[in-house]
């Protein structure tokens, strides 16, 4: 009874199986091309799903071992019997299923492929087809050649001769879409496409398949609503008070009338509306499809404008702030706004085009005369005072590797503080600078004690109430510690450098005045408004004279009578000359060395002199051999290059008409007309003068003139 019931048992257990059983499509005729592909994800799957039928079989066969063993080799033979009538029941179950199997992945693959066919002859789009190795055109539909014009075909033709604007990168990059619009046979499409890639191991190569979409209306409108935008500038007579308004009436009517007729004619020539806000201050708004041609002709507004001279030969002198790309006309304005204080903190006599990301500049080649009143200094003085009194501490930062004159100026602000009986700190970095002597002699001073502070310990000591001032530098960039900056909430910035595209914005106070020599004589004026000359120590007189003596070069250069007012301040509290003429010495070594940078130097065109080293020397070194170079006749500019680790740094000095500060502002650097600098990142020596040379070539050509003067 017990063989019987093992052998019923097994019995069960294999039908079961065989009722589970499923196809295997490797078993079928082998598929090609997308068939083969189909079936092989489906055998996949079907491996995935499908029971393991072989223990089935096992186990039947170890029921008959079991039968036999037991010496029932009647029972035995018949479940063998069995189970191998099971095994050719499951084989021609699997043959069958796998045969209609493979019929259906046929029958699919050849409507798929039918499919595909029709929707490439019959695509509602024009189509082509190419090869993106050699630009051969492969296939193309009839939409496609009605759009080239041609009706026999594109057989054996290349892409480059019948679209030579289009370029298949995108394909390569696996891109679905080209980036531009492709103009072909007059009109303007966008085209989209994918890239069908062999097998691997494959002799075929690329087939690029594109789509061609007309979008020539679209696209007209798109530009001529980007043509017909508006644009509004702002005209403003930056040396009105100097060129016109001192003179007498029939001269100041002739010359302003002058200067409308040249505004007129240029406002006129491009339509828009145009008319005057002020005496010194015009409107003038136009379309955008014009902005190009200012743009190209360099704002020869500017040049036309300065033909206008007053009797003692002083030339009128406009600056135009342009704004662009704005949401609303109000938008725009505050645009051409901030463009025209760009352009007055830059020296005017220029002009500032201003988007919503960024500024550009044309013009403001000629040097800034001194256009300051000392009604400014004292508004600046007052709201000075009152951010150090309500400030918790004063905290005082430079540009990196500060100079004596950020130095200097920097100690004038904590002499405020002082006075005022506020905390005051300067930010100091822990790396040498050309002012470490200036620095050492200013720490030995007992009202000193503990000011100095590294950047760790200044943004400890930094809370809500603190006031930071930053001296000698408005781009946010080039401060000691940015993160100092971005921490805290009220920051006041005193600079004489022409302000640059990056500028800290959101200052409490900004006192920016680009003719000044330095930042100690801004400091100096205000401490002549908020305190009494003998209330400042000699030491910090001295240190602020330091400042004020390299920037004009012992008062010999961007020297104004405002400068010699700070200076006799200065001296009167009690500056020795003497004393602060002893930080400029230099020892033996380092005379070698920048006169050897002088023996090194190279005229360029007529009278620019360019001194490269290929070796390290001292900041200072290299700032003293530019203005040495001045010294020597038939030299108007020089300029000084030398390697600093991975970057190379350039000092500019110039005493004629050459602007220096526009020149090295194509290096990535700045300053003011007659002094500046530029650090220049992963370049060589070689490259930054061979760079160099071709700015100073453009600044001429674009100049309308070779001859630098």
């Amino acid at each position: 009874m017990r063989p019987a019931l093992v052998f019923a048992a097994g019995i069960w257990y294999n039908l079961l199986s065989i009722g589970k059983l499923t196809f295997n499509p490797a078993r079928g005729p082998g598929p090609g091309g997308r068939q083969k592909e189909v079936c092989e994800v489906y055998q996949k799957l079907t491996r995935m799903l499908a029971p393991r039928v072989g223990l089935y079989f096992a186990v039947l066969l170890a029921f008959a071992g079991a039968t036999a063993l037991l010496g029932h080799r009647q029972a035995a033979v018949a479940e063998l019997t069995a189970a191998a009538a099971l095994f050719l029941a499951y084989l021609a179950s699997g043959v069958r299923r796998n045969r209609e199997a493979a019929q259906y992945v046929k029958q699919l693959v050849d409507s798929m492929d039918q499919a595909t066919r029709d929707s490439t002859l019959n695509c509602p789009l024009p189509l082509m087809m190419f090869r993106p190795e050699t630009g051969e055109v492969v296939w193309s539909n009839d939409r496609f050649l009605r759009i080239t014009g041609d009706r026999e075909g594109l057989f054996d033709t290349k892409l480059a001769d019948l679209a030579p604007s289009f370029d298949s990168r995108w394909l390569l990059e696996g891109k679905n879409e080209c980036p531009g619009e492709v103009e072909l046979g007059g009109r303007r499409y966008q085209v989209f496409g994918d890239m069908a890639r062999p097998a691997a191991g494959g002799d075929a190569g690329l087939l690029a398949t594109t789509y061609w979409l007309d979008v020539t209306e679209l696209a007209d409108i798109r530009d001529a609503h980007k043509a017909t935008k508006p644009v509004l500038a702002l005209v403003l007579l930056d040396n009105y008070e100097d060129a016109i308004k001192s003179q007498d009436e029939n001269i100041r009517s002739a010359m302003l009338s002058g200067i409308s007729q040249r505004l007129s004619a240029w406002a006129e020539e491009y339509g828009g509306v145009f008319c005057r806000l002020d005496r010194d201050r015009f409107l003038f708004l136009f379309e955008e499809q014009y902005l190009a041609v200012f743009k190209a002709g360099k704002f020869s507004l500017l040049d036309s404008v300065r033909e206008v001279l007053n009797p003692a030969g002083i030339p009128a002198t406009i600056s135009i702030g342009v704004g662009v790309d704005g949401e609303t006309l109000a938008e725009l304005y505050r645009f051409a706004n901030l463009s025209v204080e760009m352009a007055l903190s830059r020296g005017g006599d220029q002009a500032v085009v201003k988007n919503r990301f960024s500024f550009e500049f044309y013009g403001g080649r000629s040097k800034e005369t001194e256009r300051r009143t000392k009604v400014k200094s004292r508004v600046m003085a007052s709201a000075m005072g009152e951010l150090v009194a309500d400030a918790s501490c004063v905290m005082v930062m430079g540009h990196k590797s500060p100079d004596m004159d950020a130095v200097g100026a920097a100690v004038g602000v904590c002499a405020i503080a002082r006075m005022k009986g506020i905390p005051h700190y300067i930010v100091r970095e822990n790396i040498a600078t050309p002012a470490d002597d200036l620095y050492e002699r200013v720490a030995k001073m007992p009202q000193y004690e503990g000011v100095f502070l590294d950047r760790q310990e200044a943004m400890l000591r930094a809370d809500s109430r603190s006031l930071l001032v930053v001296v000698d530098t408005n781009r946010p960039e080039q401060v000691q510690d940015q993160e100092l900056l971005a921490s805290c909430n009220k920051v006041a910035v005193i600079d004489h450098h022409r302000r640059a595209a990056t500028y800290i914005e959101g200052a409490a106070l900004n006192f920016h005045e680009p003719y000044a020599s330095s930042a100690s004589e801004l400091v100096a004026e205000l401490i002549g408004y908020l305190m009494e000359p003998t209330d400042l120590l000699a030491g910090e007189a001295e240190a602020m004279m330091a400042g004020l003596m390299l920037d004009t070069k012992n008062f010999t250069m961007r020297t104004g009578g405002r400068t010699f007012e700070a200076a006799a301040m200065l001296r009167r509290a009690g500056g020795d000359t003497g004393e602060v003429r002893k930080l400029f010495q230099t020892d033996l070594h380092d005379a070698v060395a920048k006169y050897g940078i002088i023996q090194n130097a190279k005229m360029y065109r007529q009278d620019i002199a360019i001194a490269a080293a290929d070796h390290p020397v001292g900041r200072v070194t290299a700032a003293q051999a530019a203005d040495e170079l001045l010294n020597i006749a038939g030299i108007g500019t020089s300029f000084v290059l030398y390697p600093d680790g991975d970057r190379v740094i350039v000092s500019a000095r110039s005493i004629n008409s050459t602007n220096v500060q526009v020149i090295v502002e194509a290096l990535g650097g700045g300053g003011n007309a007659g002094a500046a600098g530029a650090q220049v990142p992963d370049r060589t020596v070689d490259e930054v003068r061979r760079e160099l040379m071709a700015v100073i070539d453009s600044y001429f050509d674009d100049k309308g003139s070779a001859d630098p003067s």
